[in-house]
């Protein structure tokens, strides 16, 4: 089990160097983060995109782009495709998102006859590296899914199982996370929690340990649990945080980064390999991160 980022870097470094398509490339931090993965020995690129502006911000960054590693192609959603284009054709195993919109992006990775669909749920797993904990941890959903269904929901967990056992995590416990944990008719979180601990308890959900519903105290806090009555694997030992929605994730994961200062990672799981999919305001360390990550997803 990798405990650190530095283990996870190390570890995909050694299967490496990987070939990125990114699609609309001509964005400053893309290149940073391609450069820095470059001096790791962890991956190249193959940049789609405006041609004149990657070899300007490329030159600025003092990032050596050859002829060969550069598509010209200004409009965002034609560079799109051809970067698709090149993971299905076998030039790339996998894809970054660069400047394009991710809604695009999606309905291009969605395609029946020129995307990278495989009939899985997408959705985004992030992992991150808490101060003062020895080891890594993983939530889901924060960017694709909205209002996840509990069928969605179901599909999440096995996303983020599959990127948890690529980091070593063999049996992940999943906290199902509400704002208490009474089954409560009013608030369907609550419902689908008890619906996928039953799922995870009869086999129909296998590969991880999971409780729900369950608030946030519970699972980091052995004395909330205490006081709250509550016995279960994942107080003080949760691998994987499920949000009951968008909103939610969103707000822990910005919460996780800003105010517990967490190093963190994402990757879009569920289509044909591993999406580096990550907001404009990550910075190139992060997607280094992310390279990395999907790098052993999709060996895993």
């Amino acid at each position: 089990m990798f405990r650190t980022f530095t283990e996870v870097l190390e570890a995909a470094r050694s299967r490496g160097p990987a070939t990125i398509a990114v699609a609309a490339a001509h964005d400053p931090d893309v290149i940073e983060s391609l450069k820095l993965a470059r001096e790791l020995h962890l991956a190249e690129g193959i940049l789609v995109g405006k041609g004149s502006d990657i070899r300007n911000l490329a030159r600025e960054a003092g990032f050596e782009v050859s002829d060969s590693q550069i598509v010209n192609e200004p409009d965002p959603g034609v560079a799109l495709r051809q970067a698709i284009a090149l993971v299905r054709e076998g030039r790339a195993g996998l894809l970054m998102k660069g400047k394009v919109v991710t809604a695009n992006l999606i309905r291009a990775i969605l395609d029946k006859e020129a995307g990278l669909r495989t009939g899985r749920q997408l959705s985004q797993v992030i992992v991150f590296q808490l101060p003062g904990i020895d080891r890594l941890m993983l939530m889901t959903d924060a960017a694709i899914n909205i209002a996840p269904a509990l069928a969605q929901k179901v599909e999440l967990c096995r996303n983020a199982i599959d990127l948890a056992r690529a980091v070593g995590i063999e049996k992940p416990n999943i906290a199902a996370l509400c704002a208490l944990e009474m089954v409560n008719p009013e608030m369907p979180a609550t419902v689908d929690a008890a619906a996928l601990c039953a799922m995870s308890r009869r086999g129909q959900l296998a590969g991880c340990y999971i409780e729900g519903p369950i608030a946030m105290d519970a699972c980091l806090s052995k004395f909330a649990a205490e006081r709250k009555r509550i016995q279960s694997p994942v107080v003080e030992n949760t691998d994987i945080f499920l949000a009951p929605n968008i909103e939610a994730a969103n707000i822990l994961y910005r919460a996780i980064v800003y105010l517990a200062k967490a190093e963190s990672g994402g990757v879009v799981m569920g289509a044909r390999v591993p999406l580096v999919l990550l907001s404009r305001a990550e910075t190139p360390d992060t997607k280094v991160r992310s390279i990395a990550l999907a790098m052993l997803a999709a060996g895993n």
